[in-house]
């Protein structure tokens, strides 16, 4: 149940290009060219991103992309 109500909020914040943790802007964060798209690491709580620049969207890293 708990994961019914985080995970809309969680897209939202991706949406407006903010991290999912602590609502830092993402385009603050470290970036790194990687093979996946742009890595980008928040600077507050260090999550990991992808960054599709093409279509300028934000997602959380998997594991086999850090």
């Amino acid at each position: 149940m708990l994961k019914n109500v985080i995970a809309p909020i969680q897209a939202w914040l991706l949406s407006q290009g903010r991290c999912v943790g602590c609502g830092t802007e993402l385009s603050e964060g470290k970036k790194k060219n990687t093979k996946y798209g742009e890595q980008v690491t928040c600077i507050k709580c260090g999550r990991i991103f992808i960054h599709d620049t093409k279509t300028n969207k934000y997602r959380r890293a998997l594991l086999q992309e850090v």
